[in-house]
């Protein structure tokens, strides 16, 4: 199996000794370089532990004939584009189970008309994960809002619209919220 298990803690920033006091329970280093490397055959388990550290589903990890990499032609850092100094590739977005995307016709706060947002569905016991993110909540009659979470008090979300001077707005009981997780912007 080939895995991007570098390249995700790469670009993540992390160092293999971050990766593996993340993994739980802790592991060693070597032991991360290995599974990186393919010197060390990584099962299952092993993938769903490191994804868990890395905080990316165990798929992200896993380089799939069907799924392209990109390669990385430069790295921009402060205003300044520069060639990478060992070659590094990008995993193609990849949709999970219970994704919804919005759509941004008119831009709003910091999106632009033409961006896709990608969310992940939560259901009720997990809305607490999504405070301070940007959420879309179902409301009655196929209506939606979008708006930032500042706050959950038992069934009640409270919403802080993305517009400027807007009120806030205040939703009890949704079945499920989404937050947005991945920004598609074509440029």
């Amino acid at each position: 199996m080939i895995t991007a298990i570098r390249e995700v803690r790469r670009a993540k920033g992390l160092t293999l000794e971050d990766v593996a006091a993340r993994c739980d329970p802790p592991t060693t280093a070597q032991t991360i370089g290995r599974l990186e490397t393919g010197t060390r055959t990584v099962s299952v388990k092993w993938l769903n532990r490191i994804a868990a550290a890395l905080g990316v589903d165990a798929a992200d990890l896993v380089r799939l004939p069907d799924r392209p990499d990109i390669p990385v032609a430069a790295i921009l850092d402060g205003g300044t584009a520069s060639a990478p100094r060992r070659a590094e590739t990008v995993t193609a977005p990849q949709a999970g189970p219970g994704m919804v995307a919005v759509i941004v016709r008119g831009g709003v706060g910091d999106y632009r008309a033409g961006d896709e947002i990608w969310c992940d569905r939560l259901a009720p016991d997990a809305f607490r994960q999504a405070v301070n993110r940007d959420v879309l909540v179902p409301r009655p009659a196929g209506r939606f809002v979008f708006a930032r979470l500042i706050a959950t008090d038992g069934a009640r979300l409270q919403l802080l619209p993305l517009g400027a001077g807007q009120r806030q707005t205040i939703v009890t009981d949704p079945a499920w919220i989404a937050v947005a997780t991945r920004l598609i912007r074509p440029l």
